[in-house]
């Protein structure tokens, strides 16, 4: 085995609501051990920046006019992510070797092969007195690929570490949901992509009617009744947008303006059924694309906990598709992705790949991360 390093993961998810924190040992191969998985809350001037700024920056011209508030913003989150990283590692006496900084998302345009994380790895570097790895979207869009999603090889380790029976699905519900479909173990023969909205439309729609950041449990949802008519009208807008022939999405690709007139029960039950079924249909297409006979589907993320949201996957699902989630194999599925992220820095140090032709869509199986040691 090669030597093994310790490896902080610090993932902020869609949502904006806070950073995930996990500590990993892992070869960057085929192993790796939990050490940590910790939750940090930004606090609430953080967490309405970011809302505020992405509702403000839509395209590449965005990213110029508000410079000002962009810097600003990056060096408060750089800023509460050095605390977390010192929360982290004061009451324990194992080394960090190495931190991955995935940074916030602010705008993700594959088409324009562009995507800006808010996130100063050199200031990181520099206050926490560690070795960082940050930027990882940005070798993979030189390579022809769109930047996104990179978890997959990591899914890939978690189905062989935990000898998960192939083929599988591993289905992650952030703010957007993506799958990654693992046939064997050759991580050069994975597939993955964005497959639609996830949790950010019901996160909008709580938010723009004042009751949080999500639909806790769905329980919003299940309370309300769907309006078919809206539903049927917001479905067929979905399919007939032209295809972008994209593998991955940014929050700013969907919107919820078709909900306007409904209560907050009716709207939130509307959304979720909307969700709902995009995922389910090209979870099923996708699978059938793949000539693959998939039958377990294992869910990961924060939308695993919306039991109306995954009802109403199952219910436009394949009936003979089994749903566990990573917990049902001891993986916490709210820190799939802070992992993956440490995992990521381990194989960029490492010069080992953490992108695939069929995963972004890059040329060639391509390593990346910008690496930082500024102290």
């Amino acid at each position: 085995m090669n030597k093994s390093l310790n490896s902080l993961g610090l993932m902020s998810g869609t949502s904006g609501d806070g950073v995930d924190a996990s500590i990993i040992n892992s070869d960057g191969k085929g192993y790796y051990k939990v050490l940590i998985n910790e939750y940090f809350e930004y606090t609430d001037d953080i967490s309405q920046n970011i809302y505020n700024l992405k509702s403000n920056i839509n395209k590449l011209e965005d990213i110029k006019k508000f410079s000002i508030e962009i810097n600003d913003l990056e060096r408060k989150i750089t800023l509460f992510h050095s605390n977390v990283v010192l929360e982290c590692i004061k009451n324990n006496d194992f080394v960090i070797d190495l931190i991955g900084f995935h940074g916030q998302t602010i705008l993700h345009s594959p088409i324009d092969k562009y995507s800006k994380q808010l996130g100063d790895g050199k200031l990181l570097s520099q206050l926490s007195k560690k070795k960082v790895i940050y930027n990882f979207r940005q070798n993979d869009l030189l390579e022809g690929g769109e930047g996104a999603p990179l978890s997959p090889i990591f899914h890939h380790l978690i189905v062989k570490e935990k000898k998960i029976d192939l083929p599988v699905c591993i289905l992650n519900i952030g703010g957007i949901s993506n799958l990654t479909l693992i046939k064997d173990l050759n991580e050069e023969n994975l597939i993955s992509k964005d497959i639609g909205p996830g949790n950010c439309l019901i996160d909008e729609w709580m938010r723009r009617n004042k009751k949080g950041n999500y639909d806790k449990n769905g329980e919003s949802a299940n309370s309300g009744k769907t309006d078919k008519l809206i539903l049927n009208q917001a479905l067929e807008d979905f399919e007939n947008i032209p295809d972008k022939n994209i593998n991955s999405f940014d929050v700013n690709d969907f919107e919820i303006n078709f909900l306007r007139g409904l209560d907050l029960e009716d709207g939130a039950s509307t959304i979720t059924d909307f969700t709902g079924k995009i995922i389910a249909s090209k979870l099923s297409r996708e699978i059938l694309k793949s000539n693959q006979k998939i039958s377990n589907v294992i869910l990961c993320g924060g939308g695993r906990k919306n039991k109306t949201l995954i009802e109403r996957i199952k219910l436009n699902s394949d009936q003979t598709i089994k749903f566990e989630t990573t917990d049902d194999y001891g993986v916490n599925g709210d820190f799939v992705e802070s992992q993956a992220f440490a995992y990521l820095a381990i194989r960029s140090f490492l010069k080992l790949p953490i992108s695939f032709p069929n995963t972004t869509g890059c040329k060639v199986p391509a390593t990346g991360g910008v690496y930082a040691k500024n102290f």
